[in-house]
């Protein structure tokens, strides 16, 4: 929360603010993060006890971890690429069961130099199994990629705002 605020609590949080100031796309979580494994390797090299670096690992990627959720969130989407011959049928079934929205882009391959169309489709996390059954209902040989999506503005996800 004192991150969220833009301010510190003076330990490796400042370290990473001064970092972001230069390097702004470095996310907070894995700043501190980093900067506190190599406290720890240090503390471990130091004072020769695995066990307080073991632990204190423990502690510090769960540590990391709040923070990327009070940042960002814990209702992240996720991206789904597909790519198939029987695309059409796909896109149907999709828009039946799951009703979801799906961008077609031309893509090609490079290993077997065909032209191909990609699909692209974000969905909530709950509605991936059921997009991996319509996918694999439809043609069991796609080629299928699932990304998390941090942030998605638009039509059904989170509007704007300034």
């Amino acid at each position: 929360l004192i991150l969220k605020m833009n301010a510190s609590t003076g330990g490796s949080d400042l370290l990473s603010y001064v970092i972001r100031i230069y390097k702004p796309q470095y996310r907070s979580g894995n700043l501190i993060l980093a900067i506190d494994v190599i406290i720890i390797i240090l503390n471990v090299i130091v004072f020769n006890t695995i066990e307080i670096g073991l632990y204190s690992a423990i502690a510090i990627f769960l540590d990391g971890v709040m923070i990327d959720i009070i940042f960002e969130g814990i209702n992240f989407s996720k991206l789904v690429f597909i790519i198939s011959d029987k695309n059409d049928e796909i896109m149907k079934l999709l828009h039946d069961k799951i009703n979801c929205g799906v961008t077609e882009f031309y893509g090609r391959g490079a290993y077997m130099q065909k032209d191909k169309i990609v699909l692209m489709s974000v969905v909530n996390r709950s509605e991936i199994p059921a997009l991996k059954e319509c996918v694999y209902l439809v043609d069991e040989g796609a080629f299928f990629v699932v990304a998390n999506a941090r942030e998605v503005y638009g039509l059904g996800f989170k509007s704007f705002s300034k």
